[in-house]
């Protein structure tokens, strides 16, 4: 049953003035607002701790509450509680987490989450497959597709965006569970990107399948907590992920690379202490981008729409400490920043994704709400 405070607003032609102090638009994070500025606009509001969104083909769209519900919203009026979700551990960082819309939704209604499942002796990052009904009230055919070895106790660190890669074949980002040493430990999935074929199974090409001793499934090691993910119109992957006090990157994932954690960072300790042996090693790859101080980046978007030309390549990433959506230009294999966009909506940005008309929708977690960006 809906929580009593659950309601929707749909508002696709709220005035700029509803959300004041808007910046970041133009170059410069202390911009003005353009008279041709983009419009953002509340969508829905009064959610849970909301996760990731999906949009569906139909304009119709669900989100994910860390705390397992899934939620279908159509039109208007009150959402539906989608029926057949996974059990989740809900504890510390875990919970129901991300969830990613198929390509072919429109014939097959397929739709992948992760969450963290209960494991023995805790619990670990797990994707899981699914078909939604017709209606939009539960979930069909259920079935985990993956689930990390080992579980471990800790309540950090899942990671946990999904992309669907260009092949067909499933990304998901995996955080090192507050282990720092187990990034580096290719026997567990802790601290990598994973890749799978559509029905879980290893994909043939994956760089490590021959190698004896290491999780066939890994893609890319050395990660500390990876919250955000999505392709560029080549099909490479860039992922977002967490730092300790500093050294939050944004990675441009290459098959089989070592991203160096806990071996090497731009940040410190949160004791102030330094990490590993420096900024780099040989071997190790150095991030596109990095952030210090942090502002703790969830969410990360390529943009590819037509409703804004110029942002085309460009990558957003949300920021769940500074409350901004940091814009970056892309330059190859590198980034720099170079615009905010930053509000009172911008509260704890934790999910960004790219509409089918070329909006920009994103999840305020401070606000408990989803908003969309389009132009005016």
């Amino acid at each position: 049953m809906l929580k009593p405070r659950l309601k929707t607003f749909f508002l696709y032609a709220v005035l700029v003035a509803m959300t004041p102090g808007i910046t970041g638009f133009s170059k410069g994070p202390g911009a003005a607002w353009a008279q041709d500025a983009p419009v953002l606009a509340p969508v829905v509001s009064e959610l849970d701790e909301p996760w990731a969104l999906g949009l569906l083909p139909d304009g119709s769209f669900l989100v994910t509450e860390k705390d397992g519900r899934l939620l279908y919203f159509n039109g208007g009026g009150a959402p539906q509680v989608v029926r057949g979700t996974p059990r989740v551990n809900d504890g510390g960082q875990g919970g129901l987490l991300d969830i990613t819309i198929a390509r072919d939704f429109a014939a097959t209604r397929t739709l992948w989450l992760s969450y963290s499942k209960p494991q023995t002796g805790g619990s670990g990052t797990a994707l899981a497959a699914a078909t939604l009904s017709a209606d939009g009230t539960r979930l069909e055919d259920l079935r985990d597709l993956f689930v990390m070895a080992p579980g471990s106790s800790g309540g950090r660190h899942f990671g946990s965006r999904v992309v669907e890669a260009a092949d067909g074949t499933l990304y998901l980002t995996i955080g090192d569970r507050g282990d720092r040493p187990s990034a580096q430990d290719r026997s567990t999935h802790n601290g990598s990107v994973i890749r799978v074929n559509r029905d879980g199974s290893v994909p043939a090409d994956n760089p490590f399948v021959n190698t004896p001793g290491v999780q066939p499934e890994i893609w890319s090691f050395g990660h500390r907590n990876p919250q955000g993910a999505g392709l560029d119109a080549r099909g490479n992957l860039w992922t977002a992920e967490h730092g300790a006090r500093g050294g939050d990157e944004v990675n441009f994932v290459r098959k089989g690379a070592n991203f160096g954690w806990p071996v090497i960072s731009y940040g410190r300790h949160y004791s102030g202490g330094r990490i590993g042996e420096g900024t780099e090693k040989a071997g190790m790859e150095q991030p596109a981008f990095y952030w210090d101080p942090s502002i703790a980046p969830s969410g990360l978007l390529v943009y590819s729409g037509d409703m804004f030309p110029a942002w085309r390549g460009d990558i957003f990433v949300g920021s769940l400490k500074f409350d901004y959506i940091s814009r970056l230009e892309v330059s190859g294999q590198t980034a720099r920043e170079v615009a905010k966009i930053e509000n009172s909506a911008t509260e704890r940005v934790r999910d960004i994704v790219q509409a089918p008309d070329g909006s920009i929708w994103f999840i305020s977690v401070g606000n408990g709400a989803v908003y969309r960006i389009a132009a005016p």
